[in-house]
């Protein structure tokens, strides 16, 4: 049988998705090789309830429909294929040895594996001369052992890796005497150019300093009410949190895609338009999901974890953070439109910990881990998806599956901020979903907006320009 292409893939390939094998199989057109190595780092996943564990398991579950079509060996290495039959097709060689050359003396576990896999990928390299070889890796540090090695190296394949800058927030620029025919007109009368991902505009008055803010909903052109959108505990502070607190408060829209400096407001704002839309009784409650660092060791010790408990407050900072500048914030307000302000005590820390669990219990807000939402249905819900970036594609498929037609979704997150290793800003959920947006959905109304302007103080955006600068 011959291949196309051979592909010799590290763990994290298949811990990022399952189903990548069968992207990289292309219909059996390329030979899929997996070291033993993987098998046993996969094996080790399987018990936990984050996500890569469930990624182990539905690997093994993939292997289930498969059967042995030729054993060999070929000197000390040992060739088992493997054609799996379900849910689609793909060939795979289990390569194993009997020895390997790397000396385990005082080197870490994850590197002597390391060296395990590129000792088969070497292999693979001089057994399949028919068919160009590939060792696919996420890991940097991986792949720049296999070049050392001479062996050919990659991320993923596909189209993962096509660059994409869509703008969200488009200007243009207008005569004056346009103006007054711009709201409800056709987006297309003052941009010949628009795209679907244009869902912003700001309209430049020609020879003035006036721009006019504006939201395209059906290709008509929607001005902004400034008024009604500061009306809330936090006030939006520039044209870009403008535009995310009216997509935020509009009934247009379904699903909310941010990608957001640190620092630039976003889990801030979602949290209290989430809260004006559920006092106005448009949702029953607030469901916060996280999927972070953290859980990558101990998603499987957390679970699910209602109300205002130690390990809700430990593992879901950016929430609890949030609901405690609200309400110091709310008593602010409150304290400055009295006369006499200078009598009414600040809040202490006790007194704001009470106020923040009330808040959870009033608004019924609830957080949960990816891994407890299999099998749950969502509704009546402003649901806040944060760290997005650290989710990888079947995972946000999963959680958004979850969520039925009466709920309004926003999904956060940064590509400066990628902690799970078994993604990257090609292959992760948000990434995936911003490019979704190059097409106009028939399902679902969609907006999507780049916070970039840094607003938590000069430390945060100073940090943010030296550690993001790219080396020229």
């Amino acid at each position: 049988m011959s291949f196309e292409k051979v592909y010799v893939l590290d763990t994290n390939i298949l811990l990022e998705d399952a189903s990548n094998i069968f992207k990289i199989s292309d219909e059996n057109k390329n030979l899929i090789v997996l070291p033993e190595t993987v098998l046993d780092e996969i094996d080790t996943k399987k018990s936990g309830f984050d996500e890569i564990n469930f990624q182990a398991r539905e690997f093994a579950r993939i292997l289930e429909n498969s059967q042995i079509i030729e054993s060999k060996k070929v000197g000390s290495y040992k060739i088992i294929r493997l054609k799996i039959f379900e849910p689609k097709s793909a060939i795979i060689d289990v390569i194993s040895k009997e020895e390997y050359s790397i000396s385990t003396k005082n080197v870490a576990l994850n590197i002597i594996n390391d060296r395990k896999i590129l000792e088969i990928a070497s292999f693979c390299d001089e057994y399949y001369k028919s068919s160009e070889t590939t060792f696919l890796s996420l890991d940097i540090m991986a792949r720049t052992r296999a070049v050392s090695l001479d062996i050919k190296t990659d991320s993923l394949i596909g189209s993962y890796k096509d660059e994409f800058n869509y703008e969200f927030i488009k200007t243009v620029e207008i005569p004056f005497e346009k103006t007054e025919f711009l709201d409800n007109a056709l987006i297309t009368d003052f941009d010949e150019n628009y795209q679907p991902y244009n869902f912003s505009y700001c309209f430049k008055v020609k020879s003035s300093d006036q721009v006019i803010l504006a939201a395209i909903k059906n290709k008509r052109v929607y001005l902004l009410d400034e008024t009604q959108i500061r009306d809330q505990v936090i006030t939006p502070l520039n044209k870009e949190q403008l535009f995310f607190s009216n997509a935020i408060l509009s009934h247009f829209y379904n699903v909310l895609i941010i990608e957001a400096k640190a620092g630039s407001g976003k889990t801030l704002l979602a949290l209290s338009g989430a809260l004006k839309l559920v006092r106005q009784k448009h949702f029953q409650k607030i469901i916060y999901i996280r999927n972070s660092i953290e859980s990558l060791d101990k998603g499987e010790d957390v679970g699910y974890l209602p109300g205002y408990e130690e390990k809700f407050k430990i593992y879901n900072h950016p929430l609890m953070d949030s609901l405690d500048y609200i309400i110091r914030s709310e008593y602010k307000k409150k304290r400055a439109n009295r006369k006499n302000n200078e009598n009414i005590p600040e809040l202490d820390d006790q007194e704001v910990n009470q106020r923040v669990e009330q808040m959870i219990q009033n608004y019924g807000i609830e957080t949960m881990w990816v891994g407890e939402m299999r099998g749950r249905t969502l509704s009546n819900s402003f649901v806040i998806i944060d760290e997005a970036q650290n989710m990888s594609n079947k995972t946000m498929q999963m959680v958004l599956s979850r969520i039925d037609s009466t709920c309004k979704v926003v999904v956060l997150g940064s590509n400066k901020q990628i902690d799970n290793f078994y993604v990257n800003k090609h292959t992760n959920a948000l990434t995936t979903l911003l490019k979704s947006t190059k097409n106009r959905s028939e399902l679902v109304e969609i907006f999507a907006i780049k916070l970039q302007k840094v607003l938590r103080g000069p430390i945060t955006e100073w940090a943010e320009k030296i550690f993001t600068t790219k080396n020229k």
